[in-house]
């Protein structure tokens, strides 16, 4: 198989091109040739033009041109100009006189509109482009070409819409979004976004009202049904614009400092008269970053000149900066609902609760709890109501349920205020008992509406969800490598038929455009993206999305190659014969013109062009002298040609005598490398020896074991045209007049040797040897090895194949596939002379394989075993924050932070090199990787300068190293030592019996200080007290503590000279001993005076208190008199007379009571006393009181769509009749105000009031005693305004004496 034949370089400097002309005008086409001695050929129709006076043909050098004058409707046709093998075609468009003026006119008058906007709208962005036009007098000549007007403004179409982008100059960048749904009503839809706790977002939407009668009305909604209108605010502003320029409307609602509970879904609606639109996005609130620890003793550290820490002023700056993040760091929680928090809090925990959640309106609050606390009226048709609210899945079933009183009723069930037939299986109603169903089969978006219960006089009314589940993709696309112009369909499978699906191409959205670019096409849960006819263009990575999941592949588009499998070959042909050039190339519906020496050949009886399939045919029978010379085959469409020479051989007779020896007639004999014939393995081998003598000569045919052999291992022979010896049934030999033929069917590798041909006759003997070499594809390589990997790469590397098929071998194809994808794409088109090749363009994270295939000048063989599974991964960045944390004579501690980036890859962990300065043998601190953020390195040499270095290291290998700014010495620091006592011991330690005590006292210093505990003074008892110290920290540790534990315990560090103490007090406390000497001083009445004295052990803390007790001595029954009682003595009271009663004191301390009660000696009698009872008389007192309002009504300013309440109080006896008025007119019986009366609190709610609800509003007070009145003003003011005036003090002082 010949090598294919590379792409040639057209013939053509520069091509001419289309043009539109005029009847009578004269029009020049002009073209220039690469080189000056080419021959050009003028075409119309695919006839020859030659000079004359209708064409004029003219040729300087490298440049040609043809001239047509005065042209007619009859020249409007398509043209071609044509040098060696490159053809190029152009056409003429002729049109009347009166549509050239009128196209003339029209753009002169299109430039003159520009120009007026250019200097009319300075400030208008796309003014400068409009500038750049060209004046009415340049306006494109018939006969320019359209490479001129390309620079050139055309004249627009009636009624065609001219965009700022289409002058020349034009920014695209700049100019607006003009993408328009041609079914809604939005330019532009608010998108879906992403915000951090605390931030703001926008969203903004567009509106063109240029076609609409009426000014777009917009409602933003959360969820289904809450309106954000009435939520603007301090967190939500809406904001609106208009531009009269473009006619657009914008909407914009702004979220400022957005918290975790504004994440949701979002829905915008527009509509205007009969039209209306409506899109869905989602809001994204992820959480703040959490906010590192921080120490607040470094709060408390003095700020002084000389550096002291005792000395200076109290620095709290770092404390206030840390208030900030731990202010954020609140904010990052989720909000917890107050409301339920308050109903389950006991009421002594409110003011608690106010404060910790910054509730401001405590009171109010409690009054709306109160009312949610109310139970609702009992219904007299219902014992058990719809809930308010149910959720189900899409698909699925819901059944609703209600239980009736009067088990004999009728019921009625309304969808959104529409009674429900029961038609079909949709909806099934069911009665049991009392019990009333409604079953909902097969729920779907329709079913999500407010479903109501009617029964008689009363209803239930409740509100379905119908959840949609999230759409997934259970087919994903696939990798795809396609020619350019070739139809391309990328296709996915989803779970659920007709979803909705956004398809991407880069992270762009596709849409639907004008030029039918992208086609998408719905079957079922299959979505296909189609690509009519692919260009350059179209290469990248295609991400088709959906609500629950989405998924990518790439798409690259390589320019279409013909590939020339067999080239036509010269050919010497005798007079008579048959001439046939063949040529075969890789596309079956190219087609192709073949030239004689340039000139087209024409078929006709002798002259057949056939073209089957691949395979293209010029067959000339007959041969003649003049059929000799230079053929060609040019391909449509491709700018190489196929060529080949044609001799003609003259045949001349001369006299021969009957006895002619035999001879052989070869153009090369013998066993020179020229001799050998090449064929592919599987293809005829066919040897056509020329031959002569007379008498016919016996032909013998030989085949030795290789070229070159004496031993002849298989013998034909022909005779007379018999075939005497035959081989196997691939194997024929004939003979013809003049030719001995020898053929092998299938050739391969062990038809390969020399083959010997030997004639002879009486006249004589000739031989010839012909050797024969046979080739074949290469065997396929070794399986591919990975190298190595990065973030979107791979190295890959493989072994040449063991046999290159006996042409050496020119290249390897690559090819790789995703790991669970059954389509392979091919990596390179020509081929790759190394075996290490860097594939490139990956998606990091996901599993490959790579294969390889071996080419030669025959073909391509098999496709190598397929690599081993691999995914692109990038190494780590380099790791941060390496410090030294310790240091000694002998060892170092290191630390460092985790890589800002990670990527797809885990982290296998890290690995510390070190180095002696001024060196470049970087040593392994220790074998293998550290999951740890931290090391000690130990047995370094003391004093020595060493520098340390950490990397990073995942499946793809180490990162950049990070090392530490300079060089650090290997010797121990010495650290003067310091005693940290925590703040919990810094005051006197309060332990009770037997208690365990665990001290853990932090000190720094080094080297490794001397430790020494003691007790007031004197060494620790070590059966008693255990003592643990480390490098950081000492223990003092008690099992049980005793009474004799407390004391004042010291520890003291010394380092040589240094040392530093530090005290700590511990206090053991035990229960109290009982009070002593219990006495009754006195009996009086229902009283008894008791006495006592403090008891001797008070359990080494302060007595607290006492507890009294009494019991009657008949049931011996306890109660408690008094708890926790401070005195020593006390008196009883409310004793029951005819009772005799004893006492008891129990001594309270920290710990608790005393074990035993001190008792007392005696007991006390209370005597029955007779006594008779007189009421005392009372004189009938006036207790009526004319009403007075003890507070005024207060004058407010309000903001339209908040309730708003006006309140006052009143007292007078009887109770007064109050009514309300605005602007003296009387609102008691209006809906819109409601009253409330408390314990003489008046209050007015006015129901989200609105401009009109403004005015003196005045609350009056009447009973028989009189009548009082206060009156106030209200302002309502819009949302996002202030108070035009404050209410002054002087107004408010005057209301109050008013009152008053």
């Amino acid at each position: 198989m010949p090598e294919p034949v590379k792409k040639t370089v057209s013939a053509f400097a520069k091509k001419p091109k289309t043009q539109v002309a005029e009847e009578g005008a004269t029009v020049v086409f002009e073209t220039e040739t690469e080189k000056p001695d080419a021959k050009v050929r003028w075409q119309s129709n695919t006839k020859d033009l030659a000079s004359g006076d209708k064409y004029m043909i003219k040729a300087d050098g490298n440049k040609h041109s043809l001239t047509i004058q005065a042209v007619t409707k009859e020249d409007g046709t398509a043209y071609a100009v044509i040098a060696g093998g490159s053809k190029v075609k152009f056409d003429l468009k002729v049109k009347e006189k009166e549509v050239m003026e009128e196209v003339k006119l029209e753009v002169k008058k299109e430039v003159k509109e520009k120009e007026e906007e250019a200097q009319g709208g300075a400030g208008d962005p796309a003014a400068p482009a409009a500038t750049d036009t060209l004046a009415p007098e340049e306006a494109p000549a018939p006969a320019e070409t359209p490479a001129a007007a390309d620079t050139t403004p055309v004249a627009p179409q009636p009624g065609a819409n001219i965009q700022a982008h289409d002058t020349p100059g034009f920014d695209e960048s700049q100019a607006p979004d003009t993408k328009t749904d041609l079914t809604g009503l939005f330019t532009e839809k608010p998108q879906s976004g992403e915000v951090a706790v605390g931030e703001n977002i926008n969203f903004v939407a567009k509106v063109n009202a240029a076609s609409l009668l009426k000014k777009p009305t917009i409602k933003w909604f959360k969820g289904k049904w809450m309106d954000l209108a009435s939520k603007s605010g301090k967190s939500l502003q809406l904001k609106e614009l208009y531009d009269r320029n473009s006619k657009v409307y914008t909407f914009e609602m702004q979220i400022i400092a957005a918290k975790p509970s504004f994440a949701g879904a979002y829905r915008c609606e527009v509509s205007s008269r009969d039209k209306f639109d409506s899109c869905n996005f989602d809001l994204t609130v992820h959480e703040a970053r959490a906010v590192e620890g921080f120490d607040i003793r470094a709060a408390f550290r003095r700020t002084s000149v000389d550096g002291s820490e005792e000395a200076g002023e109290l620095d709290f700056s770092a404390l206030l900066k840390k208030r900030d993040a731990s202010k954020s760091q609140v904010k990052s929680e989720p909000d917890e609902d107050v409301w339920e928090i308050l109903q389950k809090a006991k009421a002594s925990e409110y003011e608690k609760i106010a404060f910790q959640y910054g509730i401001t309106d405590l009171r109010g609050m409690l009054k709306r709890l109160k009312k949610m606390r109310k139970e609702e009226k009992k219904s007299e048709a219902f014992l058990k109501k719809l809930d308010p609210a149910y959720q189900v899945e899409k698909g699925h079933k819901m059944k609703l349920c209600i239980e009736v009183a009067n088990e004999d009723v009728d019921v009625k069930w309304l969808k959104n205020g529409q009674e429900i037939q029961s038609t079909g299986s949709k909806y099934i109603f069911e009665s049991v008992g009392n019990k009333r169903y409604l079953t909902i089969n097969h729920c779907s978006l329709s079913d999500d509406a407010t479903y109501t219960c009617v029964v008689g006089d009363e209803k239930c009314t409740t509100e379905l969800f119908v959840k949609e589940p999230p759409v997934t993709i259970t087919s994903n696309l696939e990798d795809q490598m396609v020619m350019k112009g070739e139809r391309v369909e990328l296709e996915c499978e989803v779970s659920e038929e007709g979803a909705t699906v956004k398809w991407e191409k880069d992270g762009v959205e596709l849409t639907r455009d004008e030029s039918f670019k992208y086609r998408f096409k719905k079957d079922g849960r299959k979505h296909v993206l189609i690509i009519n006819e692919a260009t350059k263009e179209d290469c990248g990575h295609y991400t088709v999305k959906t609500n629950g999941g989405e998924s990518m592949a790439e798409l690259m588009v390589s320019e279409k190659e013909l590939e020339v499998y067999q080239n036509i070959a010269d050919l010497t042909v005798k007079a008579k014969d048959e001439a046939v050039f063949k040529c075969e190339v890789s596309d079956e519906t190219v087609k192709g013109i073949w030239y004689k020496n340039g000139v087209e050949v024409k078929a006709d009886a002798r002259t057949h062009i056939t073209h089957i399939g691949r395979i293209h045919k010029l067959t000339i029978d007959d041969v003649k002298p003049e059929d000799q010379g230079d053929y060609t085959f040019v391909p449509e469409g491709y700018a190489f040609n196929l060529s080949a020479k044609l001799n003609f051989l003259e045949v001349k007779i001369d006299y021969v005598p009957r006895q002619d020896p035999p001879k052989i007639h070869l153009d090369c004999m013998g066993h020179t490398a020229d001799s050998t014939i090449v064929v592919v393995a599987g293809n005829k081998l066919r040897l056509d020896v020329p031959i002569t003598g007379d008498p016919a000569p016996t032909v013998i045919w030989t085949k030795g074991e290789k070229a070159g052999s004496e031993v002849a291992a298989e013998t034909w022979s022909i005779k007379d045209g018999d075939v005497m010896t035959e081989g196997d049934g691939r194997l024929h030999v004939e003979s013809t007049k003049g030719h001995c033929i020898f053929t092998i069917e299938g050739a391969d590798k062990q038809d390969e040797g020399l083959y010997s041909v030997i004639v002879r006759n009486p006249a004589g003997e000739d031989k010839a040897d012909i050797n024969v070499k046979v080739v074949d594809a290469p065997d396929p390589p070794s399986a591919p090895r990975i190298l190595s990997v990065g973030e979107d790469s791979c190295v890959v590397q493989w072994d040449p194949p063991k046999s290159d098929g006996g042409n050496p071998i020119i290249g390897y194809v690559l090819e790789r596939k995703k790991k669970k994808s059954y389509r392979w794409m091919r990596l390179n088109f020509d081929p790759y002379t190394d075996t290490t090749y860097e594939a490139k363009r990956m998606i990091e994270g996901v599993e490959y394989e790579m294969r390889v295939y071996a080419v030669n000048a025959i073909g391509m063989s098999c496709h190598s075993a397929a690599s081993q599974p691999f995914i692109p991964v990038a190494p780590t960045s380099e790791p941060v924050g390496l410090c030294v944390d310790d240091i000694s004579d002998t060892t170092i501690s290191l630390k460092w932070r985790t890589p800002e980036h990670l990527g797809s890859s885990e982290l296998d962990g890290y690995g510390v090199e070190y180095c002696k300065e001024g060196s470049d043998e970087w040593v392994p601190a220790f074998e293998g990787l550290t999951e740890r953020t931290s090391v000690i390195i130990r047995d370094l040499p003391t004093g020595e300068k060493m520098q340390f270095r950490v990397k990073a290291y995942n499946m793809a290998g180490p990162s950049a190293p990070t090392s530490l700014a300079q060089a650090v010495t290997i010797r121990e620091i010495m650290q003067k030592p310091k005693i940290w006592i925590p703040r919990n011991l810094r005051q006197t330690l309060i332990k009770k019996v037997e208690e365990t005590i665990n001290l853990v006292i932090p000190f720094q210093g080094k080297p490794r200080p001397v430790i020494t505990w003691s007790k007031d003074g004197e060494p620790l008892n070590p059966k008693q007290v255990s003592i643990r110290n480390s490098d950081t920290d000492t223990i003092l540790f008690i099992r049980k503590s005793e009474r004799k534990d407390s004391g004042k315990y010291e520890v003291k560090l010394q380092i040589e000279n240094v040392e530093d103490t530090a005290s700590i007090s511990i206090q053991i406390v035990d229960l109290p001993g009982s009070p002593e000497k219990l006495k009754i001083m006195d009996v009086w009445g229902f009283n008894v005076a008791l006495e006592w004295k403090p008891p001797k052990d008070n359990g080494n803390c302060e007595i607290t208190g006492y507890m009294v007790q009494k019991a009657d001595k008949k049931t011996m029954e306890w109660y408690t008199v008094y708890e926790l009682y401070r005195r020593t003595n006390c008196v009883v009271a409310d004793l029951i007379m005819g009772n005799e009663y004893i006492f008891r004191i129990y001594a309270v301390n920290m710990v608790g009571l005393s074990l035993e009660p001190c008792f007392s000696a005696d007991s006390a009698y209370i005597q029955k006393t007779g006594f008779e009872y007189k009421p005392p008389t009372y004189k009938e007192h006036d207790f009526s009181e004319a009403p007075k309002f003890t507070h005024p009504l207060v004058s407010r300013s309000v903001i339209a769509g908040y309730n708003a309440t006006l309140s006052c109080s009143v007292r007078g006896i009887p109770k007064p009749k109050v009514t309300w008025y605005k602007n003296k007119m009387d609102i008691s019986n209006e809906a819109k105000y409601r009253m409330f009366s408390k314990q003489g609190v008046l209050t007015l709610e006015i129901r989200k009031p609105c401009s009109f609800d403004g005015g003196v509003y005045m609350c009056k007070a009447v009973n028989a005693s009189g009548e009082d009145a206060v009156e106030c003003k209200l302002e309502i003011r819009p949302p996002g305004t202030f108070p035009q005036a404050q209410i002054t003090k002087e107004e408010r002082d005057k209301q109050m004496n008013k009152a008053d």
